[in-house]
């Protein structure tokens, strides 16, 4: 059985979620993406509990766009659970954020982020910026198999 290829967007700013829907669409990538506003929705979604326990586990996205400054648990925090987890931890984590903090990146990488990009302020940059990460991380890059082969 083939799963759905699935971006999931850890977005809080409504502005951000829309912007960067935007930039894939333009850039002709037609992946589903589904949306946690905050990294408590996020864990959820990838652990299948609270809302998402119907969902199963057996189906990760094939990437996390994740912001870093998130209400309830932050970006950097949904990070460390996910690299600790045997069910995610080789789940390719880019880190998409207006952080201009030179910790955050260093922090990121420590966590074991596969990237860490800049959110450009310029729409077309964005549009640009998404388009090679999709080319990249969806096209191009080979993951590993999840654990336990599924």
């Amino acid at each position: 059985m083939m799963h759905e290829n699935i971006i999931l967007l850890v977005e809080d700013n409504p502005d951000d979620e829309e912007l960067t829907k935007r930039a894939f669409k333009k850039s002709n990538i037609a992946n589903r993406m589904v949306v946690a506003r905050d990294g408590s929705e996020a864990l959820d979604y990838l652990f299948a509990t609270g809302q998402w326990s119907d969902r199963g586990t057996d189906s990760n996205p094939n990437l996390v766009l994740l912001d870093l400054k998130l209400p309830k648990i932050d970006g950097l925090e949904v990070l460390r659970r996910l690299r600790a987890d045997p069910r995610t931890m080789l789940l390719p984590v880019i880190i998409l954020t207006s952080s201009v903090e030179e910790q955050d990146v260093v922090q990121g990488y420590s966590l074991g982020c596969n990237s860490y990009i800049r959110k450009p302020v310029d729409f077309l940059q964005f549009t640009e910026a998404v388009r090679q990460l999709g080319l990249y991380w969806l096209v191009l890059n080979q993951p590993p198999m999840p654990i336990g082969g599924v």
